[in-house]
C-alpha cells in the first residue's frame, strides 16, 4: 500500500489524474499513436512521393548530422529497402575552400541517396552549394530530415529549378516560411496536429507511417511493420531531449523494446564496445551512452560515420566503425574537458548573471553544445557559448533551463544574430564580432522581458524516504512511469540521517564516486560520477551523518542486478 500511495503522489505532481492515467502508465501504440493524415500537407506529402517512387525518379534525402536527423536517415534507408529501392551515402568532394560538394555524385544514378551536411565544413542546415549539385545531377525530389524550416532562399532556388522540396522538421517556424512543394511540421500555423512534440525523425517517420498506410498494401509492406523501426525514432526522441509525453512516450517506451532485440550490427558492435548488455537496455544508456557516440562522429570527424554505423549489413564494417566512434569519443572527451578547465577558470573571476554567456575564437563548435550542457547542470540558466572555426562568423550553442524558450529569447534579443534556431530547451546560432560585444546585454535584457517562473528551486526533491525504499519491489513499480526524460524526470527522494560508512572511488581516473551509507540497520550504496571527495563539502566524511538527495537506480552488470542511489545532492 505505501508503494501505491508514493506512486500516487508522483503521478499527480506530473499531471497524470484519472484520465490520462492509463495512457500514461500503458502507453499503446495502437491507441496512443494519432492519425499521420493529421499532420498538414500530409495527404499532398506521400502522394508526390509516390509518384516520385512510380517515376523512378532521384530522390535525396537530407538530414542533419546529429542523434535526431541521423536516425531519421537510418529510418529512410529502412523504408526504402522495404520497398525494393537502393539506398547509397551522396558521396562529397572538396571544393578549392575544403568544403564538401553535391556535385559529386555521377548524374547516370537513380533511386535514393543520402546527404548528411558536414558539421564543420557546411554547417546546420539546407546549404545552396548542395542544392545546386542536386539541380545539375537531375534530382527532382528532396526530403529533409530535422531541418529546412528556415530555408527560404535554398528552397526557393530548389523549387525554380524543378527540384521538389518537402521540408520535414520539427524546429520552431519563423514568420515567413520556405515556398517548399509541403512542409510536415506540427509547430507551423495551421497545422492541427494534436501534438507538437515531436522531434526530427518523428515528423519523418509519421511521414512513413501514412506512405504505408495509404500505399502499403499495394506495395506489398503490411500495415505495422513500421514499428521495427521505432528503434530509430525511440534513439532520436530520447537524444534530443523532446518533452517524454504523449506520443514521444510510446516511441519512448517501445522503442527501448525494439533496440533491446536490435539486430543491426552497428548497434550490436558498439554495445560490445561499451561493455554494454542491449537487453538490458535503459533511457539512461541511450542519452549517456550511445547517443555521445553517434553525435562525436560529426562533432569531430564525418556523421557518415554514425550514419554508416546505424544502417549497415555489414558486421565486419560495423566492428570497425564501433571501434572508430569509440576513439573518437575518447577524443571529443578530452577536448571538452580542456574547455571546461578554461571556463570554470573564468566563472570564478566573474558575476553569474541571468545568462550565462562564454566563449573562445579557439573553441571548437562542434563541441559548444556539450559545454553548455554542462555549464546548464552547474548553475541551472539559460546558457551561451560561442567558438569559431575560420572565417569572419562566430557560431554557438544554448540551453534553456525551463524558464525561458530559448528561441523566443534570442528573438527578443533583437537582430544581433546572423541566424538562429532550434526548439525550447537547445538551439544554435551565428553572430558577427560585433554582435559577440553586446551578446550578453542583448539576452540578459531579453530574459528580463519574458523570463516565466520555475517554481521554488530550493526544495529539489518529491519525497521524503527511508532506505527500505532501495529495493527490488518498489524499483518494479517505479518502472510504470519510465522512461524518463524531459518533462518526466526521474523522482528525486530525500534520505535524511543517513550514516556513511565509506567512500570508494572508481573509473579509470578515479573521478567517480560509491559512497557507502546507512540508516536505522539498512546499508545501500549511492553513488555519482563525476564526484570525488575532494569535491565534496567539508562536512562530508566516513562517519558524518548527512541527508542525500538522489534518485533510485537499477544496475545490471554480468547479469548481476543493484538498486542503488544517484546521488544528486549531499547536504
Amino acid at each position: 500500500m505505501r508503494y501505491a500511495e508514493i506512486i500516487d503522489r508522483l503521478l499527480e505532481r506530473r499531471g497524470i489524474t484519472t484520465e490520462n492515467r492509463e495512457a500514461f502508465l500503458n502507453p499503446s501504440y495502437d491507441n496512443h499513436v494519432h492519425d499521420p493524415f493529421l499532420l498538414l500537407n500530409m495527404e499532398k506529402v506521400v502522394d508526390r512521393l509516390e509518384k516520385a517512387i512510380v517515376g523512378n525518379e532521384k530522390i535525396v534525402i537530407y538530414s542533419d548530422y546529429d542523434c535526431d536527423g541521423i536516425p531519421g536517415a537510418t529510418v529512410a534507408v529502412d523504408f526504402f529497402r522495404k520497398l525494393g529501392i537502393p539506398v547509397e551515402f551522396y558521396p562529397h568532394t572538396n571544393h578549392d575552400d575544403g568544403a564538401p560538394s553535391a556535385d559529386a555524385a555521377s548524374s547516370s544514378w537513380s533511386g535514393v541517396r543520402v546527404y548528411i551536411p558536414h558539421r564543420h565544413d557546411e554547417g546546420y542546415g539546407l546549404h545552396m552549394d548542395a542544392v545546386e549539385g542536386f539541380v545539375k545531377n537531375g534530382v527532382t525530389l528532396l526530403i529533409t530530415i530535422d531541418l529546412g524550416i528556415t530555408a527560404i532562399t535554398e528552397t526557393a532556388y530548389a523549387q525554380k529549378n524543378n527540384l521538389d522540396v518537402i521540408i520535414t522538421d520539427h524546429h520552431e517556424p519563423h514568420d515567413e516560411l520556405p515556398p517548399a512543394f509541403a512542409i510536415l511540421n506540427p509547430k507551423q500555423k495551421g497545422d492541427k496536429y494534436p501534438w507538437k512534440g515531436l522531434c526530427g525523425t518523428g515528423v519523418f517517420f509519421k511521414l512513413v507511417c501514412a506512405y504505408i498506410k495509404k500505399y502499403g498494401e499495394a506495395r506489398n509492406i503490411p500495415l505495422g511493420s513500421e514499428k521495427w523501426m521505432l528503434d530509430m525514432v525511440g534513439l532520436a526522441t530520447l537524444a534530443d531531449m523532446v518533452p517524454l509525453q504523449d506520443e514521444n512516450r510510446v516511441f519512448a517506451k517501445f522503442g527501448l523494446m525494439v533496440l533491446r532485440k536490435t539486430r543491426r550490427p552497428g548497434l550490436v558492435s558498439l554495445a560490445r564496445a561499451m561493455r554494454m548488455d542491449m537487453t538490458e537496455l535503459t533511457e539512461d544508456d541511450v542519452t549517456f551512452m550511445i547517443a555521445p557516440r553517434l553525435n562525436a562522429a560529426s562533432r569531430m570527424e564525418s556523421p557518415q560515420l554514425a550514419f554508416e554505423l546505424l544502417s549497415t549489413t555489414d558486421t565486419v564494417r560495423a566492428r570497425a566503425l564501433a571501434e572508430q566512434l569509440t576513439a573518437i569519443n575518447d577524443s571529443r572527451k578530452t577536448i571538452v574537458a580542456g574547455i571546461m578547465k578554461h571556463v570554470h577558470a573564468d566563472m570564478e573571476k566573474r558575476e553569474v548573471k541571468d545568462v550565462i554567456v562564454v566563449g573562445n575564437p579557439e573553441w571548437r563548435v562542434g563541441v559548444l553544445g556539450l559545454v553548455a550542457g554542462k555549464l546548464l547542470e552547474q548553475y541551472d540558466r539559460p546558457v551561451f557559448v560561442w567558438g569559431k572555426e575560420g572565417g569572419d562568423i562566430i557560431k554557438g550553442s544554448c540551453r534553456g533551463n525551463g524558464t525561458v524558450h530559448v528561441v523566443d529569447l534570442m528573438k527578443e534579443a533583437g537582430d544581433i544574430f546572423l541566424g538562429y534556431g532550434g526548439h525550447e530547451g537547445a538551439g544554435g546560432f551565428s553572430i558577427d564580432e560585433q554582435g559577440i560585444l553586446v551578446l550578453e546585454e542583448k539576452l540578459i535584457g531579453a530574459y528580463g522581458k519574458i523570463k516565466k517562473e520555475k517554481g521554488d528551486t530550493a526544495e529539489k526533491f518529491e519525497e521524503e524516504a527511508t532506505l527500505d525504499l532501495v529495493s527490488k519491489d518498489f524499483m518494479s513499480e517505479l518502472l510504470q512511469l519510465a522512461p524518463f526524460g524531459f518533462e518526466n524526470t526521474k523522482p528525486i527522494f530525500k534520505f535524511s540521517g543517513i550514516t556513511i560508512t565509506d567512500m570508494v572511488p572508481f573509473g579509470k581516473k578515479k573521478e567517480h564516486l560509491t559512497v557507502h551509507i546507512e540508516q536505522n540497520g539498512q546499508k545501500r550504496k549511492a553513488f555519482s560520477f563525476f564526484l570525488t571527495e575532494d569535491a565534496l563539502p567539508k562536512h562530508v566524511s566516513v562517519g558524518s551523518m548527512v541527508t542525500v538527495l538522489g534518485s533510485i537506480d537499477r544496475s545490471v552488470f554480468m547479469g548481476r542486478e543493484e538498486i542503488r542511489i544517484r546521488i544528486i545532492d549531499i547536504q
